[in-house]
């Protein structure tokens, strides 16, 4: 594959991915029965503050990237697009899905919010332009501390689950099936659009990436 080729299937997958991230996250909130640990942390701060959880998820987005300067983390496209990509995405498909009241819309709303998570994961971790924020934060944590991604990785996500928990966001049967499937659905997706490799290196592509803070769960 071209080299013009490659960076332009890579930016298509790398927004594509960031917008369908967004998107099916907010099938979660919509179904009601349990958010990934991250927006149950989101949920909540926006109970707390009457800002929608699009615009929370940007905020707390962009505080953990600040995080990264101590932990010496360099960003990439992928990193600053997801701080705002996600939450955009999540507001706007929030705006137009109307509330499912019965269990029969709210199930299937579930488990295709979850299996769309793992193939926007797949995409835009595919796409090689850099981590996100929170799993940037897991992998600096790595390299500075020496303690295992699984570790830190739990032990982030109990913290943002319980905090988000106390302050009104959605625990469920969502939240334990997603913690589940979510590592062999974004592994499967990986695979699936994987970018054939190409010598050198893009200005843009952070040092790291985040496949290890999220497929080793």
């Amino acid at each position: 594959m071209s080299t013009p080729r490659r960076l332009g299937r890579r930016l298509i997958q790398l927004y594509a991915g960031l917008a369908l991230y967004g998107a099916s996250s907010a099938l979660l909130v919509e179904a009601g029965l349990g958010l990934e640990p991250w927006n149950v942390l989101h949920q909540g701060l926006a109970e707390l503050t009457g800002l929608t959880i699009g615009v929370v998820s940007i905020v707390v987005g962009a505080a953990v990237l600040l995080l990264w300067i101590p932990l010496r983390q360099r960003p990439g496209l992928g990193t600053v697009s997801n701080v705002f990509v996600v939450g955009l995405a999540m507001d706007g498909t929030l705006a137009l899905v109307p509330d499912p009241h019965t269990l029969t819309v709210r199930v299937p709303l579930l488990l295709a919010g979850i299996v769309l998570n793992g193939a926007a994961t797949g995409l835009y971790i595919a796409a090689s332009f850099g981590p996100g924020p929170r799993d940037g934060l897991m992998t600096g944590l790595h390299r500075r501390t020496g303690r295992s991604i699984r570790l830190l990785r739990t032990g982030i996500e109990v913290a943002v689950v319980l905090t988000g928990f106390l302050l009104g966001g959605t625990v469920g049967v969502g939240t334990v099936l997603y913690a589940v499937a979510i590592g062999p659905l974004a592994q499967l997706f990986l695979r699936r659009f994987a970018v054939p490799p190409a010598p050198g290196r893009s200005t843009v592509v952070a040092g790291t990436t985040p496949q290890g803070a999220i497929l080793r769960s």
